[in-house]
């Protein structure tokens, strides 16, 4: 479910899993919850773990819309 994304120098890279993002995510907030961070790292981490949030929920409702197509195509009802 991958999918690949163009960088700024228009170089492909691979797209990160919602597991792989969540797995960042725990990593910044482990970085955060450190009492020895400087205030500027913190606040760098704040903004990518706020980035890997997005991210995590646009996947997130992604799949469900797929789990939902799925669901109507084969003639089940929402829950």
């Amino acid at each position: 479910m991958a999918a690949k994304a163009k960088t700024a120098q228009g170089a492909e890279e691979k797209e990160n899993t919602l597991e792989e993002n969540f797995e960042l995510l725990e990593e910044v907030t482990s970085r955060l919850q450190s009492d020895d961070l400087p205030l500027e790292e913190a606040f760098e981490n704040y903004k990518k773990g706020m980035d890997l949030i997005k991210k995590c929920s646009s996947q997130i409702d992604m799949v469900e819309k797929e789990v939902l197509k799925l669901g109507s195509d084969m003639g089940l009802e929402k829950i």
